[in-house]
């Protein structure tokens, strides 16, 4: 597993701590995930800056508990950038990174969810 698109320390640590509840954990990243990028998509198609940036700052933590670095710092890319004036100029370009981003985690986690339901 690419440490770049997922940490697999913070993974393992995960296993550790949820034992059998691990794939449960990955299944509800990867729902949860999917419902804050329909709220980036709903902030941003509102123009609503201060949502945009809630909606990617809670993201940004999900991800970095979850141990997908690169994704984290796209939302957190997202954040600042919805701080500023120009949040609907560059958004719209940085959101299209965090989907592309997260379908590779999604790949990655389904692959890793498998992987533990074979030991």
């Amino acid at each position: 597993m690419a440490d770049i698109h997922l940490d697999s320390a913070v993974l393992a640590g995960l296993q550790d701590i949820m034992e059998a509840e691990y794939p449960l954990l990955l299944d509800t990243f990867v729902a949860d995930s999917e419902e804050r990028l329909r709220l980036l998509h709903e902030a941003l198609r509102n123009g609503d800056g201060h949502e945009l940036r809630l909606a990617a700052h809670s993201f940004k933590g999900s991800c970095s508990n979850m141990g997908a670095p690169l994704l984290a710092q796209l939302c957190k890319q997202l954040e600042d950038d919805s701080r500023s004036d120009t949040v609907l100029d560059d958004a719209p370009e940085v959101l299209e990174q965090i989907e592309r981003e997260f379908a590779i985690v999604r790949i990655l986690l389904k692959s890793e969810r498998q992987r533990f339901s074979l030991l």
